[in-house]
C-alpha cells in the first residue's frame, strides 16, 4: 500500500514549523524563522498569512516537493469554539471563527494556511486540523466552580495529550477508551489531564492561569491577593496578564524561561534554582494526585511528556511523589508535527472518524 504523503504545519508567534511525511517517515522538517521587523508591519495575525504561506511554498520548492505530490495538508488547530477530540476538515465555519474569535494566536493561522495551500493543488487534496487546544471533553461537574459567575474551561495541550495516550495504548495493546490515564504535559505551560475511557474529563486551563507553575506561567494564584493587586493602581490590565502568562513562573523567579540553564544551576547547587525545580515538581505532583481521586485511585498509568520531561532531575522528583499511585511512564518532548501526521494516518486507516466543525454558535457533529 502506498504511504500517505502529508504536509504538516504549525505557525508560532515568531516561526512556522513545517514537515512532510511519507507515512511515518519524515522527508523534510524545517523551522522557518520570522524576523520581528517582518511581522511588525502587520496589524493582525491574519495579515501575516500570505507571507507565511509564501515562505512555506519556497521551502517546499527548495526541497523539490510539489503540492500535487501530497495527499493531504494538516495544520495546527487554533482557538476555535470548544470541540470534541479528533481530526476535522477545514471548512468555512472554521475559517470564520478563527478570524472573528475573541482569542487571537498565531496557531489560528494553521487551518487558513493549510486551506490555501491545498487549494493550489490540481488534484483536489484537502486540508485538516487535529486536536486543537480547545478540545473539550470535561465532565459538567468538573466545569463548575465555587461561584456561578465563573466556569472552568478546557484549553490545554490536546494534540500531544491525545497522541501520547494513543501511542501508549498501542504499546500496551489495550484500547485507549478502556484505560484511566493521568497525563502531565510539561513545557512552557503545564497541563495535567485525567483521561477516562478515552476522554479528558478534567484538566487545568493551561492557557492563562490554572494549575501548576511553569517556565512562563504563574499557574493558580491566591484569588484575593490577585484581585487586590489588580485594583491597587500599581499595574495595568496588560501587566497583570503578563504577570500570569509570559512573565510568571520561572521568568518571575529567575529571570529566564530557559529550563535547561536553570536545571544546570540546580545540579551545581544553586539554591534558587533548586527551590524552583522543587516547586514545579511539588505542584505537578499535587495536580496528579488530585486527579487520581476522579478514578478513586484506579489509575492504569501516569504519563509525563513535553519538553520538561527530558529533565531526569525534574522527572525523578515527580516520580518520588506519585509512584505510589501507579506506574509512571515518560515520553519526553512534544513532536507536534508527527502527531499531526499520525492523525492523518489514523483517519486513512479508519482508526479515527472525520469530524465536521460547526461554528457560529453551532456544535460540532461527526460524519456517519
Amino acid at each position: 500500500m502506498k504511504s500517505l504523503k502529508i504536509l504538516t504545519l504549525n505557525p508560532g508567534s515568531t516561526s512556522t514549523k513545517i514537515a512532510v511525511y511519507s507515512g511515518e517517515l519524515v522527508l523534510i522538517s524545517e523551522t522557518i524563522k520570522h524576523q520581528s521587523e517582518e511581522l511588525d508591519q502587520f496589524d493582525t495575525i491574519f495579515d501575516q498569512m500570505e507571507l507565511r504561506k509564501h515562505t512555506i511554498l519556497e521551502c517546499l520548492s527548495a526541497a523539490n516537493i510539489e503540492i500535487d505530490s501530497l495527499d493531504m495538508v494538516i495544520g495546527r488547530g487554533g482557538l476555535l469554539k470548544p470541540i470534541s477530540s479528533g481530526i476535522y476538515e477545514v471548512n468555512e465555519d472554521m475559517l470564520y471563527d478563527l478570524v472573528h474569535g475573541d482569542l487571537q494566536h498565531a496557531s489560528n493561522l494553521g487551518a487558513s494556511i493549510a486551506h490555501e495551500i491545498a487549494k493550489t493543488s490540481t488534484k483536489g487534496i484537502k486540508a485538516y486540523i487535529a486536536d486543537p487546544v480547545v478540545v473539550d471533553e470535561m465532565s459538567e461537574i468538573a466545569k463548575l466552580t465555587g461561584h456561578p459567575n465563573f466556569k472552568r474551561r478546557s484549553i490545554f495541550h490536546a494534540l500531544n495529550h491525545k497522541a501520547v495516550a494513543r501511542h501508549y495504548a498501542g504499546i500496551t495493546k489495550k484500547p485507549y477508551d478502556q484505560m484511566n490515564l493521568i497525563i502531565a504535559h510539561m513545557g512552557g505551560g503545564v497541563s495535567v489531564g485525567a483521561h477516562q475511557n478515552g476522554k479528558v474529563v478534567d484538566v487545568n486551563q493551561a492557557l492563562d492561569g490554572e494549575g501548576p507553575v511553569s517556565p512562563e506561567r504563574s499557574g493558580s494564584l491566591p484569588a484575593g491577593d490577585l484581585i487586590r493587586a489588580a485594583f491597587s493602581g500599581k499595574y495595568s490590565e496588560a501587566e497583570m496578564l503578563k504577570m500570569v502568562v509570559g512573565h510568571g513562573g520561572m521568568v518571575a523567579y529567575l529571570g529566564t524561561n530557559d529550563a535547561y540553564k536553570i536545571e544546570q544551576l540546580a545540579e551545581k547547587g544553586d539554591e534558587s534554582a533548586i527551590q524552583f525545580y522543587e516547586l514545579m515538581a511539588y505542584q505537578v505532583s499535587k495536580e496528579i494526585g488530585s486527579l487520581a481521586t476522579i478514578f478513586a485511585g484506579s489509575v492504569d498509568a501516569i504519563i509525563l511528556t513535553g519538553g520538561l520531561a527530558k529533565s531526569d532531575y525534574l522527572v525523578d522528583k515527580i516520580k518520588a511523589r506519585v509512584s505510589f499511585l501507579s506506574k509512571v511512564e515518560v515520553f519526553p518532548g512534544e513532536d507536534e508535527m508527527y502527531a499531526l501526521a499520525m492523525n492523518g494516518i489514523w483517519l486513512n486507516q479508519g482508526i479515527l472518524q472525520l469530524q465536521t466543525y460547526k461554528g457560529r454558535g453551532e456544535k460540532e457533529s461527526v460524519n456517519g
